[in-house]
């Protein structure tokens, strides 16, 4: 991974949302959604990105974008910081990252017909001059994610959960971007239909060459498609690893939580089930030392006080790293 080109850098990303309070709406308090993230996505690969709701993963895709803006950090794709840019340098950036939200009714305009919704990014960044222009590339787009023509004149509400979703892929296609952050783009979908569109992303990625950050709490489903898996915790990155790597050998004591609930298909097998006790901890008021440290099974006095660092491993895989200060790097049991 190291030899590869590197498309998206995030440093010290940090995102804090104010919380106002009194008569005269002061800030009381902030919201620390991301705490000093950093990590490298390469060009090709699909990064995942794993923990439970509010732990922050939906804030820092949108911060990568600016669609929220960061309190502070860098985000460089290409080499170039983002968060440098003005309006009209962001918005033809917008060509080459875009997003894929969860829910995909709520994202499309009711009032709109897939070929208003498919062309509108056509028109905004000025890439067909004629309607016919503009209608040859909405049927190519539809082809290409197994919708049918004659869709091109119907609303969203006519279409399937499976299907608006390929629109909003298509959507996002529309501009042919490199880089896609992919906001829980299967949790609001049944599971056969999250299977297809899983594997309509993996196909879409080897044709078009695109670069993801999968962003999901289904733990199989981000096995199944990335490259390399990172696992966020109250804002900051719990742990990151190859995927093959983090499922056969978790460092991070809420990683091996998080591994030991997925669901087994077969009766006879047991496992054993690591019970995390109490709640996630305020983002307003996070604990002091290691974050995790009041739900830790293995925490000590150090855990209570010294924040650990994200650091490597002496085994397994380069590239494995854990913010523990007890991290074990053994094979999953």
């Amino acid at each position: 991974m190291e030899n590869r080109e590197v498309l998206l850098s995030v440093r010290n990303l940090v995102k804090k949302f104010p919380v106002k309070g009194g008569i005269l709406g002061r800030e009381v308090a902030s919201v620390k959604a991301v705490q000093d993230v950093s990590f490298d996505i390469y060009r090709g690969e699909t990064l995942g990105l794993v923990g439970e709701s509010g732990c922050g993963k939906s804030t820092l895709g949108r911060c990568i974008l600016r669609l929220i803006e960061p309190t502070s950090g860098e985000v460089l794709f290409k080499g170039k910081n983002i968060l440098e840019l003005d309006s009209g340098e962001m918005r033809a950036l917008r060509r080459n990252m875009q997003i894929v939200f969860q829910d995909p009714f709520a994202s499309l305009n009711p009032r709109m017909t897939i070929e208003e919704i498919l062309g509108e990014p056509l028109i905004i960044h000025k890439l067909a001059n004629t309607k016919e222009e503009r209608r040859k590339i909405i049927y190519e787009l539809l082809d290409l994610v197994g919708l049918r023509r004659e869709s091109i004149s119907r609303y969203p509400h006519e279409f399937s959960g499976g299907q608006r979703q390929r629109i909003c892929i298509a959507r996002a296609l529309a501009v042919k971007p490199e880089f896609l952050v992919c906001d829980e783009p299967v949790s609001a979908l049944d599971v056969s239909i999250q299977a297809q569109i899983v594997n309509l992303m993996q196909d879409l990625q080897k044709e078009l060459k695109l670069t993801y950050l999968f962003i999901a709490h289904d733990l199989k489903v981000v096995e199944h498609i990335s490259n390399r898996v990172a696992v966020m915790y109250l804002g900051k990155i719990a742990e990151m690893a190859s995927a093959e790597e983090l499922y056969a050998r978790p460092a991070h004591p809420y990683t091996r939580a998080l591994l030991s609930a997925i669901p087994i298909p077969d009766p006879t097998y047991k496992k054993e089930r690591v019970i995390l006790q109490g709640d996630v901890p305020s983002p307003i008021h996070p604990p002091t030392g290691c974050f995790f440290h009041p739900r830790c099974p293995v925490a000590k006095e150090q855990c209570r006080t010294e924040a650990p660092a994200l650091r490597s491993s002496a085994v397994g895989s380069d590239g494995h790293r854990a913010a523990c200060h007890y991290a074990s790097f053994e094979v999953n049991p």
